[in-house]
């Protein structure tokens, strides 16, 4: 075995096999993969090989097509077999809300580029004429998705990837991973040291194993998962056809033909999914596991199966899998570095590995050797989980998980597993207010208020809170609202070399003392990797703000862009201090009561922030927020932000002070135009692209991305603000946007502006089709939409009002 490489990979299964060969495709093979038993071993070579193109995310269904496409041909480009069953799917509606999600889906398949069509039951007894569709309103039908070998594509991509000079050294255990003091990796193996500048942990489930080797762990929970095989069925003997794969969320199922044979997989719910090993790590010794089936904790679900394929009961059951998947908290593979540590990567926690492997190869190959993806990394960034997730969270969520395989997620949907993580001072005042949490990086922040107790309806279409989120609006619009955004993500960079150091990482001017500046931070390539807020508290002194989900994707960027030398203090203190948004055109004189601090414009302007004290409590005020009026973030020690709290409401009683929530916060940054990190500025896009060239200062000096940005001629992709004709809907982001019949962009975010009385939203386009007055079109539930392209903010352009 070799005993140095510029990349080495851990774990032999489908993701592993998957990013060593497109390490290899991007022309990279100086790359060592390490498999401590057979390739496959793990949980590839028991699964049930299934690989759909339906899936609700918009960036995970670009790593699906991109897996089906090339498993297509997989076999014709390296010569090994990989038994593709181009069968399609069909997966069925139960409900009008499957429905509306189906009609979502259809959108991103238009974008995506895979066929899919909403069929009725006639077209499903049609590709399949021994499915029962009792209880079946629709189908959605992906024509060109289907299965195939597990076994077969691994073995292929590992051919493919040995045959561009990539090598793979099998039944050797990684035993330690070592940090090196010139950054390089040492892994110990049982065949000796290996030296590494990159390690990636591709170990599925073994992957939390790897990751105590580097004194971290992962959020990942092993699941197992049963599929049974019947005997021969009759009705299936001759077929020239195979018949589509059905997904029946009735019988949390999928059910397929498996040669002369029916197949059943079953996703049980009501938590009596097993883990494995219930407490603690799998041995790490231990190869291609399976366990005791367990017939009984798999009803009802089962008998609904034999129910909806009644031909596969007389069969009986030949043979039955049970082995274990690695499941996510959220379901979304974990492809990206590892917090704290450089050059340190995962690609694991897949729990549809076959059919995520090739896609999440591709696209974490790109990053790795490039620095960005050609698709929107951020939902897929391991750094979305921090320590919140410990072994209890990851129990849970991987649970619920597992059990909602089939379930449809409702747009604002919230789960009950592991809830509760991160909260602040404020957590239950509010709930006595009626507030209605949502989670972000495990914090609980309001997302609306339920003053007479109602529930909410979760719904693709306007509901039930609809008019409550106007009142919150209105509300912040006409008089004052206060918000706890405790759960921002807070640095203070401090030292005599604090300066120079932001000045290198922000695209923007670093602001001089008192004074905030919006500024980005940007790949070397120019593409957008961060946004955040900078207050210049003194000369060496800087606090900046970021969004809670980036709170350890930022903290790597101010860590690791600090320079040997440099003397610069990085303090995350997120969870030292709280923040209240007050905002509104009575904004000030509620804050007047509680400070002898001058606060009007010739003292306190807008961009501004400075340490004052208020109710007695000393905090930094900053006059900045996401909503477009007049207002302040106020960022107190955390233990005062209750009494903050109080002297605010009190103060606030006479002029109409209502909290308000994140649905409401939504409304008003569309209203005003305001991006949203993570979306509308993303890993795929540039500054130029995403028109906020007014935020870089070329004329400052050198900045990371500056000269990818100058090399930008002209743009590839436009932004655009929008507003749809009137619907009972709004965009969520990923719609397809039409132009003359053809799909030319997609939709980012979107949502009902309740000042201006107009449904809002971003998207990208060709540039050509960027100007007010192009006639698109966006699909949105089914219904073509007509779009008004706007140049400014629909709700004071100005900036009057923040201004005032």
């Amino acid at each position: 075995m070799d005993n140095q490489a510029r990349i080495v990979i851990v774990g032999g299964g489908i993701m592993g096999v998957g990013l060593l060969y497109h390490l290899a495709a991007e022309g990279c093979d100086d790359v060592l993969l390490i498999e401590k038993g057979e390739l496959t071993s793990g949980s590839t070579w028991h699964a049930a090989g299934q690989c759909p193109n339906l899936v609700g995310n918009y960036n995970l269904a670009k790593i699906h097509e991109y897996s089906v496409s090339l498993y297509r041909e997989l076999e014709r480009l390296t010569g090994q077999a990989v038994g593709w069953h181009g069968c399609g799917s069909v997966r069925f509606a139960l409900t009008e809300r499957d429905l509306d999600w189906f009609r979502y889906l259809k959108g991103i398949a238009a974008n995506v580029g895979y066929h899919m069509e909403i069929v009725d039951v006639d077209k499903i007894a049609e590709l399949n004429p021994f499915v029962s569709t009792e209880g079946v309103l629709a189908g959605a039908w992906t024509r060109d998705d289907g299965h195939a070998d597990p076994s077969g594509l691994c073995n292929a991509m590992a051919r493919g990837a040995r045959d561009r000079g990539a090598r793979i050294v099998r039944h050797n255990r990684v035993t330690g991973i070592n940090a090196l003091p010139g950054g390089e990796w040492e892994l110990v193996t049982e065949q000796g040291r290996v030296v590494a500048e990159t390690v990636v942990n591709a170990a599925g489930c073994y992957a939390r194993q790897v990751a105590r080797m580097v004194g971290t762990d992962l959020p990942i929970c092993n699941i197992q998962h049963h599929y049974l095989v019947s005997g021969p069925v009759p009705e299936l003997a001759g077929r020239s056809e195979e018949l589509p794969v059905t997904r029946d969320p009735y019988a949390s199922a999928y059910l397929r033909q498996e040669q002369q044979s029916g197949l059943i997989g079953i996703y049980e719910g009501k938590g009596l999914a097993e883990a494995w090993p219930p407490g603690g790590l799998p041995p790490w010794d231990s190869d291609s596991e399976l366990f005791s089936d367990d017939l009984e904790r798999l009803m009802p679900w089962l008998g609904r199966a034999m129910a909806r394929m009644p031909i596969f009961e007389p069969a009986g059951i030949r043979r039955i899998v049970n082995g274990a998947i690695s499941h996510s908290p959220d379901g979304l593979p974990l492809l990206g570095p590892v917090a704290g540590l450089r050059n340190f990567w995962l690609c694991c926690g897949s729990s549809f590995g076959i059919a995520q492997g090739a896609g999440s190869g591709k696209y974490l190959a790109q990053w790795m050797l490039h620095g960005d993806s050609e698709i929107n990394m951020t939902g897929l960034d391991p750094r979305r989980f921090g320590v919140f997730a410990d072994p209890g969270y990851m129990g849970a969520r991987g649970r619920q998980d597992y059990a909602r395989t089939y379930a449809t997620a409702l747009p604002g949907e919230e789960l009950p597993a592991a809830r509760e993580c991160r909260t602040s001072p404020l957590y239950d005042r509010l709930k006595t207010r009626g507030c209605v949490y949502t989670e972000t990086f495990g914090w609980e922040r309001p997302k609306w208020f339920s003053v007479d107790g109602r529930e909410e309806q979760y719904s693709f279409r306007h509901n039930n809170v609809f008019e409550l989120v106007r009142q919150e609006c209105m509300a912040v619009r006409e008089r004052v609202g206060i918000l706890d955004l405790s759960g921002f993500a807070k640095y203070d960079v401090t030292g005599p070399d604090a300066r120079e150091m932001l000045d290198r990482l922000c695209a923007n001017r670093v602001p001089p003392r008192d004074r905030i500046a919006l500024t980005h931070l940007l790949s070397e390539g120019g593409r957008i990797a961060a946004e955040v807020t900078v207050t210049c508290l003194g000369d060496d002194a800087f606090y900046v703000l970021s969004a809670a989900g980036a709170e350890l994707r930022d903290l790597d960027h101010l860590t690791q862009g600090r320079r040997p030398g440099e003397h610069v203090r990085v303090d995350n203190v997120t969870d030292r201090r709280g923040v209240l948004v007050l905002a509104g055109p009575r904004a000030r004189e509620v804050l007047a009561r509680l400070t002898d601090a001058p606060l009007d414009n010739s003292a306190f302007r807008w961009l501004s922030g400075r340490e004052i004290d208020i109710a007695g409590v000393p905090v930094r005020a900053l006059r900045v927020n996401y909503v477009g009026e007049l207002g302040w973030e106020l960022h107190p020690a955390m233990e005062h932000l209750e009494a903050l709290y109080d002297g605010l409401t009190e103060a606030g009683a006479e002029f109409g002070i209502r909290d308000f929530g994140l649905y409401a916060v939504n409304s008003m940054r569309l209203e005003k135009a305001y991006r949203s990190w993570g979306a509308e500025l993303t890993n795929e896009v540039t500054m130029i692209d995403a028109a906020m060239e007014r935020f870089i200062k070329f004329d400052k000096g050198d900045f990371i991305g500056r000269e990818a940005t100058l090399r930008q001629q002209e743009r590839t992709l436009q932004l655009i603000y929008f507003s749809l004709d009137a619907g009972d809907a709004d965009v969520q982001g990923g719609e397809p946007i039409y132009a003359d019949g053809r799909c030319v962009g997609v939709t980012t975010t979107g949502g009902f502006g309740h000042a201006v009385e107009q449904s809002l939203g971003f998207g990208y386009v060709p540039p050509s089709l960027s100007e007010p007055g192009t006639p698109l079109t966006v699909d949105v539930l089914g219904r073509r939409r007509e779009v008004a392209i706007h140049a400014d903010p629909v709700y004071d352009p100005a900036n009057l009002r923040l201004r005032a």
